[in-house]
């Protein structure tokens, strides 16, 4: 039987902009580039699909190990894309939060995200959750270590610990580039999530993409364990 439940969040691995440079023998920094612009416009696709949330995945703890030349390119792309998030999608009714160690920034960095996340914070045609030094380890491990200091430990108290704790859990996690794995990414949250490991890398991601995991997705039976 297909599951007719509305999705409610939507998570992505941004993956592959580096394998897409590589192909077109372009420089990997243009593919960052060009799957950062992508990024804006699939926020644009979930929001007019009526689908309040997306989560993606745009930069893991551990991508601090990349080449220091990898690494400031692409703090100057947060700077624009956070930017970017504040006012060009903020326009359009686009709420922007970010989840992850942000005291691992630079400080303009961490007054910009301040400042995108108050521009926007009173948007509610959807949010756009992005995950920036984020672990999913690092922050179950946070999250422990603040219920622990009030004495609580459940699965509940957990969660609101979580840097994450006022986002739903996704329904769907895409992973593009053709990986199958999560690599610490939602690791909680993806406990009943649908999975979908499709080809396209991240710049190639479209609409077309989009529609047809939609598609699969509702014809998939969601048990949650039942």
């Amino acid at each position: 039987m297909a599951d007719t439940t509305p999705v409610h969040c939507i998570g992505i691995i941004l993956d592959g902009n580096r394998r897409w440079a590589k192909e077109r023998g372009l420089p990997q920094l243009e593919g960052h580039r060009r799957g950062f612009n992508n990024l804006k416009s699939a926020a644009r696709w979930v929001r007019d699909r009526n689908i309040p949330h997306l989560v993606v995945y745009a930069f893991s703890t551990e991508n601090w190990k990349r080449s220091e030349e990898e690494v400031a390119y692409l703090m100057d792309i947060f700077r624009g894309a956070i930017r970017d998030s504040g006012e060009e999608l903020g326009k359009e009714g686009i709420r922007t939060r970010f989840i992850g160690q942000r005291e691992r920034f630079s400080q303009d960095i961490q007054d910009g995200i301040r400042e995108a996340e108050e521009k926007t914070k009173a948007n509610s045609k959807m949010t756009l959750w992005i995950c920036l030094s984020y672990g999913a380890r690092a922050e179950i491990t946070a999250a422990a270590q603040a219920a622990a200091s009030d004495g609580v430990i459940t699965e509940e108290s957990l969660r609101a610990h979580m840097w994450s704790a006022e986002m739903p859990d996704p329904d769907i996690i895409i992973r593009t580039s053709g990986e199958h794995r999560l690599s610490n990414f939602l690791l909680w949250q993806a406990a009943y999530s649908e999975l979908f490991f499709i080809k396209p890398h991240w710049p190639d991601f479209n609409e077309a993409s989009l529609d047809a995991v939609l598609a699969e997705y509702a014809e998939r039976e969601r048990r949650h364990g039942k």
